[in-house]
């Protein structure tokens, strides 16, 4: 269980500067622990340390930062099971879910350090004319400098993890804000990093409120901010960062086209999952299906009755598929969309009905592209359906929204697949599947209101490096 106290990071080491971040069990919701809460002091603190932590990371061989995480695969492997406890009591993430994420932080730093050790550059010829005659280029990537790091409540280790292994397998220090509602996953890994041999002043993870953090906006020592959260927050960061490179992961209003001839079967347990795990608060989660005309009242069938299924409780129970929301406030605003919705003339398939910090795995019909449940993010456990007859329509249809993050599409029809791929405006399409398909080293991000830039190691590695070029004559 957790420890009734946890201590921020500042410049590599632990300091119980206080308790004065209270974390609930988003079941029960009482208090779970209590953590060390940083002011804009200290942030300022953490980044000064980070600055001149940078004069040594950035000479680490990589050979030791590749030895830093390794560690961290070994010691998280050791302590998985403590990490899965921590998810379900701070996220409220069901306990096989919270394994799974678990083991997708270790995915991340396993490949962060093969990564590591191949960052390589190129040899580039220069003498394309006469008058470069004599002239050598070696190009190779350099880390950009201290980076900072804000991340979300729904994926509390494994998003951390995103932006934190990258950061090693370059060479760049970091200041980690996270989620005030889920610190404790940060912090344990916080103590697994203050075991290895990075330089004093790489690291800091520090919880703190929205306005001290603000320094790790507007400082011009930060040379690069990853943010993952809501797009509201991430573009009103955008506009604040000033000369530094930004990247961020945002929300989304997922698409899953279902064409015609597929498996159905296969298409409703892989929807129930995309729509409904974690209680639909992903960024990817399956919140507009379009199905094909000739299968779309089958396909309704099988989702009303698997939903039943789903059980809903402690997300400490082996057997639990729904945990709560994250508040009860969030549960609160999904009540209310739906509402809205079938007010202003939507269907409900089923589920609809909030019980506190719950709310039931729903899907909707005959719901207009206007209305929030559909046009917005939903980060909850709803879902809209409609029928399709073309499939290029299907495809106008997904594309109809503000958001471009991932695309789902289960098709047999090659050709199909190849226009998805072609047309569908959003970072990344999965065909044969649901949106919320991810593999931690596959380059992941999204455009229009989803974000800016990719996430993926190698991909992250990139945003936190430069291009520095090597001019040679020959004389």
């Amino acid at each position: 269980m957790l420890k009734s106290t946890y201590p921020y990071y500042l410049a590599s080491r632990a300091v119980p500067a206080n308790t004065d971040l209270v974390v609930k069990n988003k079941y029960t919701g009482e208090t779970a622990s209590r953590v060390a809460q940083a002011d804009a002091a200290t942030i300022d603190q953490a980044i000064a340390a980070a600055v001149e932590a940078f004069e040594h990371t950035r000479k680490l061989p990589s050979y030791r930062r590749q030895a830093i995480l390794h560690h961290v695969v070994k010691r998280v492997t050791e302590r998985q099971e403590e990490l899965a406890n921590a998810l379900c009591i701070e996220a409220g993430k069901p306990i096989r879910d919270a394994r799974g994420e678990v083991a997708r932080l270790i995915d991340t730093f396993r490949v962060a350090a093969e990564e590591s050790v191949r960052m390589t550059g190129e040899y580039l010829p220069l003498d394309i004319s006469k008058r470069a005659e004599g002239y050598e280029g070696i190009w190779k990537r350099f880390p950009i400098g201290p980076c900072a790091f804000i991340s979300p409540f729904n994926f509390p280790l494994n998003l951390v993890a995103h932006k934190v292994a990258p950061a090693i397998a370059v060479g760049c220090p970091f200041v980690l804000k996270p989620a005030s509602w889920t610190p404790i996953g940060a912090l344990i890994l916080g103590e697994i990093l203050a075991e290895t041999d990075l330089p004093e002043g790489a690291f800091s993870i520090l919880p703190c409120l929205r306005e001290a953090a603000d320094a790790l906006t507007t400082d011009e020592r930060i040379k690069l901010l990853s943010f993952t959260g809501s797009p509201e927050v991430g573009w009103a960061l955008k506009a604040k960062v000033g000369k530094k490179k930004v990247v961020l992961e945002l929300g989304g209003n997922a698409a899953c086209i279902v064409d015609e001839g597929v498996d159905v079967e296969y298409a409703a347990d892989r929807i129930i999952l995309g729509a409904f795990y974690q209680s639909g608060q992903s960024c990817i989660s399956v919140q507009r299906i379009i199905a094909h005309e000739s299968l779309y009242e089958h396909l309704k069938q099988l989702l009303r009755e698997r939903v039943a299924t789903l059980k809903a409780g402690d997300p400490l129970n082996e057997d639990t598929f729904l945990g709560p929301m994250i508040s009860e406030q969030d549960a609160k605003r999904v009540e209310q969309w739906v509402n809205e919705a079938i007010n202003g003339g939507a269907k409900l398939i089923c589920g609809g009905r909030r019980h506190g910090v719950f709310y039931d795995a729903t899907l909707l019909e005959n719901v207009e592209p206007h209305m929030r449940i559909s046009c917005h993010e939903v980060f909850g456990p709803a879902a809209t359906m409609q029928p399709f007859v073309d499939f290029h329509e299907a495809v106008r249809v997904a594309n109809d929204s503000v958001y471009g993050l991932q695309a789902g599409v289960f098709t047999k029809n090659l050709d199909h697949a190849f226009y998805a791929f072609d047309e569908l405006q959003v970072g990344g399409v999965v065909i044969n599947d649901v949106p919320s398909f991810r593999v931690d080293h596959m380059p992941y991000g999204g455009v229009k209101d989803s974000g800016y830039g990719r996430e993926g190691v190698r991909f992250a590695m990139e945003e936190m490096t430069e291009i520095k070029l090597l001019v040679l004559k020959r004389t």
